[in-house]
């Protein structure tokens, strides 16, 4: 299927490894554009394979997406490197697990900065242009912990929830212009955010990395965890041509987790 999307021009958040990465590179597939950013240098590396792995032009920024300047800074870069942003994907690590007796004011304030303003501060800047184009794509990636909390991730819960009422909101208010606002919801996946939340309930459990990786399993209809070109292919259809009339959508890529009807 052509999605449409060759010469579409994408910024990807948090895109040096996982479901950013993923993300990244099956838009570049498509013949998009791709820039990323991430707190490291690595971001640079990853830009460069990217395009040498697809044949599109990409750029890597430094940026974290916690720090309001440098948002404005990633975007005005790729602004100036490429003149349009038609596809953003808003994606930051998630915040520390835990109840919620431990964690404390200054976590939470962290954790909002993470989950929920960057992704305001993300749509901020890229929405002009958008609307002067009168076409436009922006992906949240949230977690399915929006339709059904996970026990010690009060803080992602939370905040994701917070994004979701946001986009919901913000979809109403841009669809005469031609964009769509969609949040796509991960489910347990082979990344190394995983990996942290098994060695984390290895630790509280007294158990092991490889028996939170079962229990998950059981978990999920499907028996396995996902893997992140799976979730990657959702965004690139969402963010296609063929995606015209889907909007304020919140889709999961869990295997089945989700046992609720909506």
């Amino acid at each position: 299927m052509d999605l449409g999307l060759r010469g579409r021009t994408a910024f990807v958040a948090a895109a040096s490894r996982g479901l950013g990465r993923a993300i990244a590179e099956a838009l570049a597939a498509e013949g998009v554009r791709v820039a990323v950013c991430a707190r490291t240098d690595g971001i640079r590396a990853a830009a460069d394979e990217i395009a040498q792995q697809h044949g599109v032009e990409t750029l890597g920024v430094v940026a974290d997406v916690t720090v309001p300047a440098d948002v404005t800074r990633a975007i005005d870069e790729t602004l100036a490197r490429f003149a349009a942003i038609d596809i953003l994907v808003t994606n930051a690590g998630g915040p520390p697990a835990g109840p919620f007796e431990s964690h404390t004011p200054e976590a939470w304030q962290r954790a909002t900065a993470l989950t929920l303003d960057s992704v305001v501060n993300l749509c901020r800047a890229v929405l002009p242009g958008m609307k002067a184009r009168q076409w436009g794509r922006i992906l949240n990636v949230t977690s399915i912990a929006v339709k059904q909390p996970v026990d010690g991730l009060i803080l992602s819960n939370s905040l994701r929830a917070a994004v979701t009422g946001f986009a919901r909101t913000l979809a109403n208010e841009v669809a005469p212009h031609g964009i769509t606002v969609n949040n796509l919801l991960p489910g347990y996946t082979r990344t190394e955010r995983l990996v942290e939340l098994a060695e984390g309930i290895a630790k509280t459990k007294d158990g092991s990395v490889a028996s939170a990786y079962a229990a998950w399993e059981q978990q999920i209809p499907m028996g396995r965890v996902g893997e992140p070109h799976e979730f990657a292919a959702l965004a690139a259809f969402l963010a296609s041509e063929r995606a015209s009339y889907i909007t304020a959508q919140n889709v999961a890529v869990d295997g089945g987790w989700i046992r609720g009807l909506l």
